[in-house]
């Protein structure tokens, strides 16, 4: 691609949905909350909100900034997404022989895996701010309004379950290995509604 001098990419902000930018900061607000980002380390992008659109410049950019624009034009898309539908992932509790007790401590913000390949010790998995997770039998579900941290719990809760290094060692001094699935895996990413 050949140095661009000028580059605009606008977003469009739907009826319901309530955005202001101030500096380099986005907030969305909808019916289902409230989202912010702040975008201060693109330096040499300028971010403005004009008749119902959030609009992204740069004068002068290189590919750097070309894709910069891009990645932030398509966050703020899924920030307006999630104030009007929302995220859901949702995960399966997977294993063989030893049954994994998933439970949720919202005091401390953490999902907390028992009997993980009947280990007496607990696993435990964080969870972001403003995302709820609850336990449905086999399922976890991961739900909020920001995708970022939905995903991230997620990402955290199918992390601790993952067999790495000295790991894949059973507690009987079976070695694991590829023939180990026991986790918890993600199977569906829908809207709340």
């Amino acid at each position: 691609m050949a140095r661009a001098i000028y580059v605009r990419q606008e977003v469009e902000v739907p009826q319901g949905v309530k955005v202001s930018v101030t500096g380099k900061r986005v907030r969305v607000e909808g019916p289902l909350g409230v989202v912010e980002k702040d975008f201060s380390h693109a330096k040499d992008i300028q971010i403005t909100c004009e008749d119902g659109k959030i609009v992204l410049e740069a004068f002068n950019a290189d590919k750097k900034t070309y894709a910069t624009i891009g990645t932030i034009a398509s966050i703020v898309r899924n920030m307006i997404v999630g104030v009007e539908k929302g995220y859901r992932y949702k995960m399966k509790v997977v294993y063989a022989h030893f049954p994994m007790n998933v439970k949720v401590d919202e005091k401390n913000g953490l999902v907390v895996i028992e009997n993980f390949l009947g280990r007496r010790g607990k696993v435990t998995a964080r969870v972001l701010p403003g995302v709820k997770v609850r336990v449905d039998k086999d399922d976890v579900i991961v739900e909020g309004v920001d995708k970022e941290a939905v995903a991230q719990t997620a990402a955290n809760i199918h992390q601790a379950t993952r067999l790495r290094g000295k790991q894949h060692m059973c507690p009987h001094g079976r070695e694991g290995g590829p023939g180990i699935l026991d986790g918890i895996y993600l199977y569906a990413v829908e809207h709340l509604r």
